[in-house]
């Protein structure tokens, strides 16, 4: 973690980072995390998001949430990302949670390969979860927060298992949906979802898996 080149950019504490969880899924929003962390963070075992277990990942969002000087989320959900594609989605999703930030960041580090769509100073970072703190933090607000939140869409729309797939494309859900067909909460032009798409709609639709 941290072997990132930071010449040229401010300090550390004037950076936010931003990553994305849920993009690869087949219900429920995508949501991206943003995290401002002080020069002085102390977050042992700060690592992306993916390489870690929930326990572990519930006891570095307590620790982000006291230590951070800003963080915040964003949203965008099933019917937004049907209209715009899942990777304009999560733009959109992250340029809410950057701009919800209680401290303006004078740069901000995106996970990916894409920059989000605002004048704001910004640099992508491929791999940037397992790299830069920040971002790393960020992933980790993202997906305890979506995870929580699929846990609680589980009660509302019962069947799926989405408490316990989080609404990934897993064998019980899609069973699942073969069985119940699609609730509300699903992304339509998925394939798998709903009715079929060409391949111009499934490239738009499916870009990467994300987290």
């Amino acid at each position: 973690m941290d072997d990132f080149d930071y010449s040229g950019l401010p300090p550390l504490d004037l950076i936010a980072g931003v990553d994305e969880a849920g993009r690869g899924c087949l219900a429920g929003p995508v949501v991206a995390g943003a995290v401002i962390l002080p020069l002085d963070f102390a977050l042992p075992g700060l690592d992306d998001s993916k390489k870690l277990t929930a326990k572990k990942r519930t006891c570095l969002e307590s620790s982000i949430k006291k230590q951070a000087l800003a963080w915040s989320l964003g949203l965008a959900w099933p019917r937004e990302i049907e209209a715009i594609n899942i990777l304009r989605a999560s733009l959109v999703a992250m340029r809410r949670a950057v701009l919800s930030l209680r401290v303006p960041p004078a740069f901000v580090l995106v996970d990916g390969n894409q920059k989000i769509p605002f004048s704001l100073p910004q640099q992508f970072v491929i791999g940037g979860d397992a790299k830069v703190p920040c971002i790393a933090a960020a992933s980790i607000m993202a997906k305890t927060f979506r995870d929580r939140l699929m846990t609680h869409l589980d009660r509302r729309y019962p069947g799926y298992g989405l408490a316990r797939h989080k609404g990934y494309g897993t064998k019980e859900h899609r069973d699942a949906l073969r069985t119940l067909g699609p609730c509300i909460q699903h992304r339509m032009t998925f394939r798998g979802v709903g009715p079929d798409v060409g391949p111009k709609e499934r490239e738009l639709c499916l870009p990467g898996l994300g987290q």
